[in-house]
């Protein structure tokens, strides 16, 4: 009789924390630029999700690479439209996060696709923990990916979920912060309580923000079972200027980034990269992973010293120039001193 009652008290309990999580609102936040077909197919699979979604909104850049008949597919797809000086990684999403009441808001870009119909039910799942208050999702190589930029998904997005707490800032030291806008969940109330998302960033929004999120207390989830497809092959140049945007936004941030640098992470990624070409017999990749590395590193120590770097040299380094042109502040302040 005991079990029994216990097991209907389990049961009961089970059914309580299922109702609790069909109770949450989500919104889907995407920013776009020049969206094409890949947004096209995103737009059905997110209608598709066996998880409610209340609403897609987006912030355009660029209103003349927009197609109206996106807005039709559905009444909760809408749309702003903004010109492409205004936008930045930081406060575009801020500003997208302020339109919402949403319990929870979903972040995605506009090339992540959905793996299957749970993605959303499975990142809110993890909001069940109380102390979880951002979530994001597992990156899948696409079909095109190289090599080596296939197994950094992997070693990115391992097969297994975790959650990440202030406990574990001794062993993973910054990989404790990350966590990726590219398809990533936060709870509203604790996202406002914290500030959000930084007013102007050129790049990293997602992390600073986990960063203050895990010194508050609280904890990022992981979500393996939640995937997206979403890879890019990306040439050395390229590899230089998106870590010296990473660079610039860890040095304007070292309440997070000081005490916790991604060097050793870097070396860790490249040793492993390095083991895995020769275990799968394409030793000449090595010749890749050695440029490729080259450039990130330059990228990023460059970017770290930014405020030393000529104007000149920070148009060519960086990936996003406009950014500079507009939203620079802390860049403009130098040249006034």
């Amino acid at each position: 009789m005991t079990g029994l009652c216990l097991s209907i008290s389990e049961e009961n309990k089970t059914q309580g924390e299922d109702d609790k999580m069909s109770q949450y609102t989500v919104d889907v936040m995407i920013p776009t630029y020049k969206p094409g077909q890949e947004f096209a197919e995103l737009l059905p699979r997110l209608l598709e999700q066996t998880y409610p979604i209340r609403s897609i909104r987006v912030v355009n850049t660029g209103k003349k690479f927009w197609n109206p008949a996106w807005e039709q597919l559905s009444d909760k797809i809408m749309v702003e439209h903004i010109r492409p000086s205004e936008f930045d990684h930081g406060g575009t999403r801020r500003a997208m996060a302020e339109s919402s009441d949403a319990d929870l808001l979903l972040f995605m870009t506009q090339d992540a696709m959905p793996y299957d119909n749970a993605c959303v039910e499975h990142l809110v799942e993890k909001f069940s923990l109380p102390h979880v208050k951002a979530a994001y999702a597992r990156q899948l190589p696409r079909d095109d990916c190289r090599t080596l930029e296939r197994f950094t998904r992997g070693f990115n997005y391992p097969e297994e979920s975790d959650i990440k707490d202030a406990g574990d800032l001794p062993k993973l030291g910054v990989k404790t912060f990350f966590c990726s806008n590219v398809c990533a969940m936060y709870d509203r109330r604790t996202y406002e309580e914290l500030g959000g998302f930084v007013e102007s960033t050129l790049f990293n929004e997602d992390m600073i923000y986990a960063g203050h999120l895990v010194q508050a207390g609280y904890a990022i989830a992981y979500a393996a079972d939640a995937k997206v497809v979403h890879s890019h092959n990306y040439g050395c140049l390229a590899q230089l200027h998106r870590n010296f945007d990473l660079g610039v936004s860890q040095a304007q941030h070292p309440e997070i980034f000081d005490a916790y640098p991604s060097e050793g992470e870097g070396i860790r990624m490249v040793k492993k990269s390095a083991s895995y070409v020769c275990k799968i017999h394409k030793p000449w990749l090595l010749v890749t992973l050695f440029f490729q590395s080259g450039f990130k590193y330059v990228g990023y120590f460059l970017g770290k010293r930014y405020k030393s770097l000529p104007d000149g040299v920070i148009r060519w380094c960086t990936s996003n120039k406009m950014w500079w042109e507009y939203h620079g502040k802390i860049r403009k302040k130098r040249n006034r001193r």
